[in-house]
């Protein structure tokens, strides 16, 4: 028997989205509750609906509804069918972590059975010769799982998919129609296995709401599968839905039939909707005071959204609390050879966010005009130090993806420093803006603190479209900082974009040598291009007409509208050049073709790039130090010298001089200045020391030296000796 974990509130994030770690938004909420004495349990059925399909009897089940003409991969894998149900478990295992000696057996390529996925494997040696035996089992383990997968989809669900369950039914989905048919069908055996699942859990926690999250197009259609069983089975029990399918999709929503599966549909911000809803149910409170929720009334759907209740501050909202996730079963794959796509499904991460919405909220092709983006509040850093140590405690693990929509530098900095300072062993990656605050110096403070890698947008490589989108910044720029992140051993991601209104045929050319010359110089390590899309919340298509197109269709549809077809006379065919820039990208993060040219990539004429060869080059030769400014921050970051006045002599005559030894994790080095320098320097480094409570200015360095009685503290500061210490952890901020 199940232990009783009745509670208030049961919180859902349905199949499905990640493999490897859970999707936050449940886990924000539930910290939120905490807070206000609101008892909730979560469920990520994603994976528990995975692990309930990829195991030994899952599969048995599988292959016994497997009947009729099958392609012949199909027929393939169900005549290795014993092959499969006797290998699955302990694959599962290894790639859960908690078997690691089987990746010698999958690599030698006689454990697993092999489909179709498996003729499409690059060289192996070549994409992780130097990435080790367990990367290439996690590959062969994904490509196994994959095969099923297609076999899943084949012959049992065509909605099927890891990270997409029947997303073509939510993408875009004007009207309900289609997804109220596929809801009118027998359940499909991926669906049962989920309902089994939701059975268990509503047994168990016997809650009062059921709050339903959609992040994704891809886990509409199981969302409304879950609504649909609790309404038959729990007909008392109330269900919301939020997160951000509704958030962008459904904020003019109109169908009543949405709420044969839902009674609230809430948008943006969950905790105030989710709290109001908690007391409405109730009887605390009226449904006129609800917050930004949908519900029916007298059969037609009504918006109910009361002003008087404010938003939650991030200092108010709690911390995530990752309890009743299987957190011990998420399972790392590596598909695909790309190094930030490995970041995303490899691994377990814990989500933070450093601040609500973003700082910058100006780029055109964004939805900037909604709260989630709009609305900028950051965290202190010292408060979020302290919900990355109680996350530590409660699952273990010190990885941290910080899911900004564009992290701010000077809380980045901020967090860096605390983090140093409370000796926490993290390490972390997020969001960023290519802006020119990230100097070398605080990259190297960013990456002493666990940063191990940051993404950016940089959109279309030329400043005419970085300058429609309003991006703020140049594509020098972008040079500039990436070269700062990776010499100080922090790997950069480049999100790219294709298709923005009026670019050319000439442009993406253009926009595809200056990656070239990136990948080349070694400044950029990985990248993904995405084809542009115009959604209804961006200023692009707010008002089309600003940036040279037209819209084809509009946000009129009863149900989802997001997405927009438009019109652009003055650009080029754009989805033509997808294949060639995905196959050009992938040679390139491979170290190869970087002299080939780009025609090479395309089957059908293109323009020769009219970027110089060197652009990049001389972008990155171009660069002038910025000078530190007085109120600038000094930091050490290095242990304290030992310090040893020496006496020297040359030629009869003998002088003294300070010999400053420093101990670093790899090395030692030495130097030496004037004895009353050494002696004021060594007492500086130790109140400069990361560690110290009080964070000087340059100005402040400046006066003590000064006060000292030391002359000429430029010449001091920027001669060689110092300059060493800058090469090894004595950082102007």
């Amino acid at each position: 028997m199940y232990p009783d974990l009745s509670a208030t509130v049961f919180l859902i994030t349905p199949p499905f989205t990640q493999l490897n770690t859970p999707y936050p938004a449940t886990a924000y909420l539930k910290g939120f509750l905490n807070t206000r004495g609101i008892s909730a349990f979560q469920s990520d059925l994603g994976i528990e609906t995975t692990l309930a399909l990829f195991c030994k009897s899952g599969l048995q089940s599988l292959f016994a509804r497997i009947q009729g003409t099958l392609s012949p991969n199909a027929a393939r894998i169900v005549a290795m069918q014993d092959d499969y149900i006797q290998t699955i478990d302990e694959t599962i295992r290894f790639l859960q972590g908690h078997n690691p000696t089987l990746a010698h057996r999958i690599c030698k390529r006689d454990y697993l059975p092999e489909a179709s996925r498996f003729a499409q494997l690059e060289d192996l040696t070549w994409a992780f010769g130097s990435m080790g035996t367990q990367d290439q089992a996690k590959h062969l383990a994904t490509m196994y799982l994959e095969d099923l997968s297609d076999l899943i989809t084949e012959c049992v669900d065509d909605h099927f998919g890891f990270s997409r369950y029947a997303e073509k039914l939510g993408r875009s989905a004007n009207t309900f129609d289609a997804l109220h048919e596929a809801l009118q069908a027998p359940y499909t055996f991926v669906d049962e296995l989920m309902i089994t699942l939701l059975a268990r859990h509503m047994e168990r926690v016997q809650p009062k709401l059921v709050a339903i999250s959609v992040p994704f197009p891809g886990n509409l259609y199981a969302s409304l599968r879950c609504g649909q069983w609790i309404k038959a089975h729990y007909p008392g029990v109330k269900i919301a839905m939020g997160g951000g399918f509704a958030n962008t999709e459904l904020r003019s929503l109109q169908d009543p039939r949405v709420f044969s599966y839902y009674d609230f549909v809430t948008l943006d911000d969950g905790e105030a909707p989710v709290e109001n809803l908690v007391l409405h149910i109730a009887g605390q409170l009226p449904k006129e005071e609800l917050k930004r929720t949908f519900t029916l009334v007298d059969g037609e759907v009504v918006y109910f959204n009361n002003l008087s209740c404010k938003d939650y501050k991030q200092g108010q909202v709690g911390t995530p609390d990752y309890s009743d996730f299987q957190l011990d079963g998420y399972i790392s794959a590596i598909e695909v050879v790309n190094p930030m796509h490995r970041m995303w499904s490899d691994g377990r991460w814990n989500k933070l966010t450093m601040a609500h919405g973003c700082y910058w909220g100006k780029c055109t092709f964004c939805d900037i005009s909604l709260d989630y983006i709009r609305v900028y509040e950051p965290i202190a850093a010292s408060l979020l130090c302290d919900r990355m140590e109680e996350i530590i405690a409660q699952t273990g693990q010190t990885g941290f993806h910080f899911v900004d929509e564009a992290a701010p530098p000077a809380l980045m900095r901020a967090l860096a420093l605390e983090i140093i300072k409370r000796k926490l062993n993290v390490s972390w990656w997020t969001n960023i803006r290519f802006e020119k605050s990230f100097t070398r110096d605080l990259c190297l403070l960013l990456k002493a603190s666990g940063c191990i890698a940051v993404s950016g947008g940089l959109e279309v490589a030329s400043d005419r479209l970085l300058g429609l989108i309003q991006k703020g910044i140049t594509v020098a720029q972008v040079a500039q900082v990436n070269k700062h992140f990776t010499e100080a051993g922090i790997m950069v991601h480049a999100y790219l974009m294709y298709g923005f209104p009026t670019q050319t045929e000439q442009e993406t050319i253009d926009s595809l040598e200056m990656v070239r010359q990136m990948f080349k110089l070694g400044i950029l390590q990985s990248a993904f291009w995405h084809l542009f899309t115009m959604t209804a919340h961006s200023p692009v298509g707010l008002a089309p007409e600003k940036f040279g197109v037209r819209r084809e269709s509009g946000p009129d549809g009863p149900f989802a509208n997001n997405d927009l077809l438009h019109i652009d006379d003055n650009g080029a065919e754009h989805e033509a050049f997808g294949f060639g820039l995905k196959k050009s990208l992938f040679n390139y993060m491979h170290g190869l073709c970087f002299d080939d040219p780009l025609q090479k990539w395309f089957e059908f004429k293109v323009p020769r790039t009219k970027v110089p060869p060197d652009f990049i080059e001389r972008s990155l030769e171009a660069e002038i130090a910025a000078t530190p400014k007085p109120t600038g921050k000094v930091v050490w970051l290095g242990k304290p010298p030992a310090l040893e006045i020496l006496t020297k002599s040359k030629k009869g005559s003998t002088w003294e001089v300070a010999s400053l030894t420093f101990q670093a994790k790899r090395e030692k080095f030495n130097i030496s200045v004037e004895p009353q320098q050494g002696q004021w320097l060594a007492g500086m480094l130790e109140q400069l020391s990361v560690s110290h409570p009080k964070t000087y200015t340059l100005q402040e360095v400046m006066d003590s030296y000064t006060a000292a009685g030391l002359e000429d503290f430029e010449l001091f500061w920027d001669n060689k000796p110092v300059n060493t210490l800058h090469r090894v952890g004595l950082l102007q901020l």
